[in-house]
């Protein structure tokens, strides 16, 4: 199995990649249909912000287009989200 992995690491980094990239639509979607954003701690986005960045940087040291392709798109669905949550902040949904 060891072998395995060695010679697919770089497809189980794209397949890791894909799954985090999208990470966070399924909250972009349930908080746009709902209109509400109140069950979202503002903390773990800015805290999921942080580190995600953080990734960027370290995949443009390393020159990695996986690392800062896929940290690049959760970043971009993260900024959605914040957005959402500063537009519909605490209300209810209909």
């Amino acid at each position: 199995m060891p072998d395995f992995f060695s010679q697919n690491y770089r497809y189980i980094g794209i397949l890791a990649a894909a799954l985090t990239m999208f990470g966070f639509l399924p909250q972009i979607i349930k908080t746009y249909a709902s209109k509400s954003a109140k069950d979202i701690s503002l903390l773990t986005l800015l805290q999921f912000a942080c580190g995600i960045s953080l990734w960027i940087i370290y995949g443009i040291f390393l020159e990695d287009a996986i690392i800062i392709t896929a940290n690049s798109v959760t970043l971009t669905t993260l900024i959605v989200l914040l957005y959402f949550y500063y537009k519909y902040g605490n209300q209810g949904g209909e």
